[in-house]
């Protein structure tokens, strides 16, 4: 029986975050050029957008280049943004086709004009889409978008327009780039490393977390659902005790 079979389709998750590592590990192992495994990566990703679209998980957001990675070699930088020009441009009919709507988050300022001018199109494109939701975190790091939303609380508390005891969880949610979409419920972090790299730290505090040693260009429909299958097996508390999530179930 496939994973896919195994699921719950009552009980997918309604926000999947991933962090696609291995690229490189996956090129460097085949005595390819990085820019080959990120190519390859490119693939993984249409079929993580299709699997995801068939389970009718309303957003996945994907950790596609952060801050930190604008400090690796200038070439292999220039070569993922002209891939990422190539790929939209590719990609834009398909993401239609699965009715899929593109949201990226980040530092968009920083992406080169043509990469910056590919995304926005892509945008546009895939507006009128009712269906699932792809987040790109490009250019994007957790610790600068929550500096960014304390440093806007603090100019809003400075000028009067708030008060000290008006700054609540709700009101920090209301300044992230996240700020109109639920919290991730499952995280999925390919290539065998366990950490989080420094996303989407605020919005993970209650989400599920699965690793595999699989790497991203390797991962398909399958290794979603099996992540989901995992995800679907484990109880989720939120602070209460097993007891009072089964009286809550049973109201």
């Amino acid at each position: 029986m496939s994973y896919f079979d195994q699921i719950d389709k009552e009980r997918t998750p309604k926000h999947i975050a991933i962090i696609m590592d291995g690229n490189g590990r996956w090129a460097r192992q085949r005595n390819l050029d990085r820019t080959e495994g990120h190519k390859e990566g490119l693939a993984a990703v249409r079929r993580t957008i299709e699997a995801a679209s068939k389970i009718n998980s309303s957003y996945v957001t994907l950790y596609t280049f952060s801050l930190e990675n604008w400090k690796r070699p200038k070439a292999e930088i220039d070569a993922l943004m002209s891939l990422m020009v190539q790929a939209v441009a590719e990609e834009t009919e398909n993401i239609i086709k699965n009715n899929v709507q593109i949201m990226p988050i980040g530092n968009l300022s920083m992406l080169p004009p043509k990469t910056r001018a590919a995304l926005d199109k892509c945008v546009e494109d895939t507006s009128k889409c009712t269906g699932s939701t792809i987040i790109l975190a490009l250019s994007y790091s957790s610790k600068w978008e929550l500096t960014n939303a304390a440093k806007q609380i603090a100019l809003d508390l400075k000028e009067g327009k708030i008060t000290e005891d008006e700054i609540t969880e709700q009101m920090i949610e209301s300044h992230l780039l996240t700020k109109d979409i639920p919290d991730p419920d499952l995280l999925i972090r390919t290539g065998g490393e366990l950490r989080i790299s420094n996303f989407l730290l605020w919005q993970l505090a209650y989400a599920e977390f699965y690793f595999t040693e699989e790497l991203w260009p390797d991962f398909n429909g399958e290794s979603l659902y099996k992540a989901i299958v995992d995800y679907q097996q484990r109880e989720r508390r939120f602070g209460k005790t097993s007891e009072q999530i089964i009286s809550d179930q049973n109201k």
